[in-house]
């Protein structure tokens, strides 16, 4: 597979893996209501670092990590499902402090937003098989060290435009928001983020 191949595989999975809304999503977006746009961009680098490492990981060893998982994915749908339902009642509890409080747009405070971020896509079970999927179903042929890094730098280079397009909307709606109406949104959130744990849990 030439680098040119790999690159435009490796934007097209990381838009695979990243258009559709999921819990992750909405946390990016509730990232920017609440805290604005340098925050959001910081959540959405941490999710686009996490997606970097699994299309690094995927492009080399897509077939055995598919096997791998196989077995494991009741177990790792209960822990994300566990995790998430801890971040939903964090973000519900956080609505009682006033917007933009928490960690601003200090350097550490976007440093420990991106970290939370990138931990919190490494243990979402989809992320690994949605990247092993696109990889399998790709044309064949030898993938090299320089397809390997076309490969991951499209899926960090797409992944990380789309998330920054989440936070963009997510500070735009909230600096256009009343405190009631932002109360409101981060609620409603958090109730998304927490039925999307259960679905994780009962479904997986």
């Amino acid at each position: 597979m030439s680098p040119s191949t790999a690159l435009v595989a490796g934007v097209v999975a990381g838009l695979a893996v990243a258009m559709p809304l999921g819990a992750i999503g909405l946390l990016i977006l509730d990232a920017g209501i609440r805290r604005g746009l340098r925050p959001g961009i910081a959540a959405g680098a941490g999710v686009a670092a996490a997606d970097l490492t699994y299309a690094v990981v995927a492009a080399t060893a897509a077939g055995p990590i598919a096997v791998a998982l196989a077995p494991h994915a009741r177990m790792l749908h209960l822990v994300a499902g566990v995790v998430l339902v801890v971040v939903a009642a964090k973000i519900a509890l956080g609505v009682r402090r006033p917007a933009g409080t928490a960690d601003g747009g200090a350097a550490a405070g976007l440093a420990g937003t991106a970290a939370r971020f990138y931990g919190l896509t490494l243990i979402n079970p989809l992320t690994a098989t949605a990247f092993a999927a696109v990889v399998l179903a790709m044309p064949g042929g030898e993938v090299t060290a320089l397809g390997v890094a076309a490969f991951a730098v499209g899926a960090f280079a797409a992944s990380l435009a789309w998330q920054s397009v989440l936070a963009m909307a997510g500070a735009v709606a909230g600096s256009r928001l009343s405190d009631t109406a932002r109360t409101v949104t981060t609620l409603a959130g958090a109730a998304l983020v927490a039925a999307l744990a259960l679905r994780a849990v009962v479904t997986g």
